[in-house]
């Protein structure tokens, strides 16, 4: 049985990635089932709005979106039923429930959630501080990081960094390479949370492998050995246990489920720091 392909238009007054988070989580419940996403980002004004309309014509599918402006959202709408596509505001049950609890209505913004506040310039920070400290840069600034990521080669742990950094944690990162010891300082930090990757022998063979096929690269090589891949996990395993940090397991996780795990040990880390 082929795969099922529907249009999907999303329609934003902001840059759209709300609803193409939300709309790929909805997606990804239905195997078989691919999305054809059209994207329409800071849609604020009715002549882009008409080009978008237009396109849903063409190509008629779910439409969802997320205007404030509500004369703008009423037109959407309008032109949806008469072409007959399925329409839906993402934002507004939510708007709807925020406003039953707090008794007070919301004050249209668009893109509000992207405005230059501190926490904005927090996760700038962040971003900045976790590309200067990838593998294994700069370890003399470690004791600035929120937390520091330890693994062998080809455990998520860069853009398991990224990741984090997009959510305000200034995050380094360390491979462990064989017969090269980690930096002393390691072992005196206090501040950052120090988490070890792993991941399966046979998960890390294969992504090795896959890198070296990229470059062009023979695969006779130590770096894709079997046994000298579980010698390397078995020794970082020993590592972590040694300094009673804690560890994560990647190989059947997303870089989002690893993140997410990262942060609720780094909760409970800045809790006990704060409580030292």
């Amino acid at each position: 049985m082929g795969r099922h392909y529907c249009h999907l238009h999303l329609i934003s007054d902001a840059t759209g990635e709300t609803l193409i988070t939300v709309s790929r989580a909805v997606a990804a419940q239905y195997q078989g089932v691919s999305s054809l996403e059209h994207v329409y980002p800071l849609v604020r004004t009715q002549a882009l709005l008409d080009k978008a309309i237009a396109e849903i014509a063409a190509a008629p599918g779910m439409v969802l979106f997320t205007l404030v402006d509500l004369e703008l959202a009423r037109r959407l709408e309008e032109a949806c039923r008469e072409i007959g596509a399925p329409c839906l505001s993402v934002l507004q049950p939510i708007l709807n429930l925020f406003q039953s609890y707090l008794g007070t209505a919301a004050t249209p913004r668009a893109g509000a959630q992207h405005s230059l506040n501190a926490d904005y310039f927090r996760r700038i920070d962040a971003l900045n501080f976790t590309l200067m400290h990838d593998d294994g840069q700069q370890s003399e600034n470690y004791e600035s990081a929120d937390v520091l990521l330890i693994g062998v080669s080809r455990t998520s742990k860069t853009p398991t960094s990224i990741y984090l950094a997009n959510r305000g944690i200034k995050t380094a990162n360390i491979p462990l390479v064989p017969n090269v010891p980690l930096p002393k300082s390691v072992e005196t930090l206090r501040n950052p949370l120090i988490v070890g990757l792993l991941a399966s022998p046979e998960c890390i063979v294969q992504v090795r492998t896959n890198r070296l096929l990229s470059l062009k690269v023979s695969q006779d090589s130590p770096y894709v050995d079997r046994f000298l891949v579980a010698d390397e996990v078995a020794q970082s395993r020993k590592l972590f246990a040694k300094h009673g940090w804690p560890t994560i397991d990647v190989t059947r996780r997303s870089i989002e489920e690893t993140a997410a795990a990262i942060i609720d040990l780094y909760k409970i880390h800045r809790l006990k720091f704060i409580s030292s």
